[in-house]
C-alpha cells in the first residue's frame, strides 16, 4: 500500500491511497482542474480512479467533487448526512456508506469512523489491504475514545496538526473563526495532536505525517518537534503536508 497528498491545508484537500490495482482519491477539495493538474505530477490520470471518497462537505474538500464525478464517471463514497449536502446532479455517483460499518473498495478494505467537527455527518478513515493499515484524521475539533482505539496500531498515520494556540490567540483571526477553529467541533492544536500520539498504541508506525497545517496560526518548526517528542523519533522522521505541494508516494511495508 502507498500513499500521497495533493495537497493539505485550508485552501483544499486531497490525498491519494493505493493498493493491488485499486487507487482512492480522498477528497477532492480543489477545483477539477486544479485536480487533474495535480494527479498528472503523480502520473495518475483521472479516470483511473476508483473512487472518490468525502469526509465532509466544507469547500477545501469537496470543491471538485461534482465536475470530478461527472465528467470522469467516478463513484463517490460519502455518509447519507454529507450526501445531503452534494449537488442533485450527483445523486447518481453517491454511494453511502454507514460510519460504523467497515466495507471494500476493491482491494482496499475501508473503515470509516465518526469524528466531531462542525459538519452535517463528517467521517474519517482507515485504509487496509489485509497487511497494513493506514489511518487518516483530520478536521476533528476534540479527540474520543473512539478515535483512539480505531487509530492503535497503524502502520502509517495522517495526523491533522492545525494549530498553534498562541498563534490562533494572537492571529488575524476575528473571535467568532477562533472559537470556531480552536472549539470542540474545530481542529487539532499541536498540543492536541501529540497527546493522541502518546496515548494510542504507536509501536508499528512506518510513517506520520502532519496535515492540515494552517498557514496563517501554524508552522513545521512548531508543530513537528511536539509529535517527535510524543513518538520519541527524531524530528526529521515527521513528513509534514503542503498546502501546494502535498508530499510525494510513501510506501507501506508488509509486516
Amino acid at each position: 500500500m502507498r500513499f500521497a497528498s495533493l495537497g493539505s491545508g485550508s485552501r483544499g484537500n486531497a490525498t491519494l491511497v493505493t493498493s493491488g490495482k485499486t487507487t482512492l482519491m480522498i477528497d477532492c477539495g480543489f477545483s477539477a482542474r486544479e485536480a487533474v493538474n495535480r494527479l498528472q505530477r503523480f502520473n495518475i490520470s483521472p479516470e483511473s480512479l476508483s473512487a472518490i471518497l468525502i469526509t465532509h462537505e466544507h469547500a477545501d474538500h469537496m470543491a471538485g467533487v461534482r465536475v470530478m464525478a461527472r465528467k470522469f464517471n467516478l463513484p463517490v463514497y460519502t455518509t447519507p448526512g454529507t450526501a445531503g449536502c452534494l449537488p442533485v446532479d450527483v445523486k447518481k455517483y453517491i454511494r453511502e456508506f454507514n460510519c460504523h460499518e467497515k466495507f471494500f473498495i476493491d482491494d482496499i478494505e475501508v473503515e470509516p469512523y465518526p469524528v466531531p467537527h462542525d459538519a452535517r455527518e463528517p467521517s474519517q478513515f482507515v485504509f487496509s489491504n489485509g497487511a497494513v493499515r493506514l489511518g487518516l484524521l483530520t478536521d476533528v475539533g476534540s479527540i474520543t475514545p473512539l478515535i483512539e482505539n480505531t487509530l492503535s496500531g497503524c502502520d502509517a498515520l495522517l495526523l491533522e496538526a492545525n494549530h498553534d494556540m498562541t498563534m490562533l490567540e494572537q492571529g488575524e483571526y476575528p473571535p467568532h473563526l477562533k472559537r470556531r477553529v480552536a472549539g470542540r467541533l474545530g481542529h487539532l492544536n499541536n498540543v492536541q495532536s501529540a497527546t493522541l500520539l502518546e496515548k494510542i498504541d504507536t509501536s508499528r508506525l512506518q510513517h506520520i505525517m502532519a496535515m492540515h497545517i494552517s498557514e496563517k496560526n501554524n508552522c513545521p518548526s512548531i508543530a513537528v518537534p511536539l509529535l517527535a517528542d510524543a513518538l520519541g523519533c527524531e524530528q526529521d522522521w515527521i513528513g509534514v503536508a503542503h498546502q501546494d505541494a502535498g508530499f510525494d508516494w510513501r510506501e507501506v511495508n508488509n509486516r
